[in-house]
């Protein structure tokens, strides 16, 4: 039988070189498992939706919702991330150095992803309501496919490179057993708040902001009735797309408003501030985003009621279903 002291080791066959648990009521730990659980189980299936949805129906292989695709990907990966967290709610991590490796890269690699396909969809905004008459030259399918396989390679770089020390030295960082640390140098540390959030940011702001204050001035040119007959069909045009980038506004600003605290919180650590009780929090709500995504699709995209309807009654599986209409 073990004692008390034992009782609070991860490992209690290795005494004072086993990491400690968190000490948390039953009910306390039943319910953080059921709450992430719930989370991962959620992020993985309305992701996994979105990619069905768009890669069977031919009719949504546009470049916009390509990059749709890319995020429910990187949104995807991010419910594995959530399982992986499952396992350090008593803050043991069983899964040995090769797999704490693993967990630390997917999460970095995909959340990053997911910041620069949100600006791919920025620049697709953009050039859509800014600059409909060349929409369609400009961004195109392939390129539209070439830019996320970018994304993604810069993205596994990056982090690589930043991550170097732990995945040459699996485990080394660990001050006991059953510990899964992140030892990050401060100088990387900022370069990662730097080129995964103050540029893209800055980038995504400055572009919506744009698009925002041409679809103000659109709407009072219609209101003034200063349009002329001959330009009512690119109108239209840009109305459609103005919706578009409305829906997806509301992605980006939800997107703004769970990353940015992370991000805050890993700089003022960078500068050797102690942040670690906020940084539970910050790190789960950056997390959490990648399940809103999805349900914001239902609320604002028709097609993707429509596409949920189809692959839970099965009807994808029907011959020819891939070229239905359900835009």
């Amino acid at each position: 039988m073990s004692t008390p002291d034992e009782a609070e080791l991860c490992y209690p066959h290795l005494g004072n070189s086993s990491c400690r648990r968190i000490m948390r009521s039953h009910s306390a730990s039943v319910l953080f498992h059921i709450i992430l659980s719930f989370i991962s189980v959620l992020t993985l299936t309305l992701n996994l939706l979105v990619i069905i949805s768009i890669s069977h129906f031919k009719k949504l292989h546009t470049p916009t919702n390509f990059l749709l695709l890319s995020l429910a990907v990187s949104d995807f990966s991010v419910g594995f991330v959530w399982v992986f967290m499952i396992f350090l709610i008593n803050g043991c991590w069983f899964l040995g150095a090769d797999w704490c490796v693993f967990y630390v890269a997917l999460g970095f690699i995909s959340t990053s992803a997911s910041i620069g396909t949100v600006v791919l969809i920025s620049v697709d905004r953009y050039v859509a309501v800014c600059d409909p008459m060349h929409y369609q030259t400009k961004v195109t399918n392939n390129r539209a496919k070439i830019c996320i396989v970018l994304c993604w390679a810069g993205s596994a770089l990056f982090h690589c490179l930043r991550l170097n020390n732990i995945i040459e030295n699996p485990g080394e960082f660990d001050s006991c057993a059953g510990e899964c640390t992140v030892y990050v140098l401060p100088v990387a540390r900022i370069m990662n708040v730097v080129f995964t959030f103050i540029i893209p940011f800055s980038i995504i702001v400055v572009l919506y902001v744009r698009v925002f204050m041409v679809a103000v001035s659109q709407a009072q040119a219609m209101r003034s009735h200063v349009t002329v007959v001959t330009f009512q069909s690119s109108q239209k045009v840009n109305r459609s797309e103005l919706k578009a980038a409305r829906a997806l506004g509301v992605v980006v600003v939800v997107f703004i408003m769970c990353l940015t605290p992370f991000f805050i919180v890993s700089f003022t650590a960078g500068l050797g501030v102690k942040t670690a009780p906020s940084y539970i929090f910050v790190l789960g709500l950056f997390f959490f985003n990648s399940m809103l995504n999805p349900v914001i699709y239902v609320f604002l995209y028709p097609w993707f009621r429509k596409c949920v309807k189809c692959v839970l009654s099965l009807q994808i599986l029907k011959s020819g279903s891939s070229e239905a209409n359900i835009l």
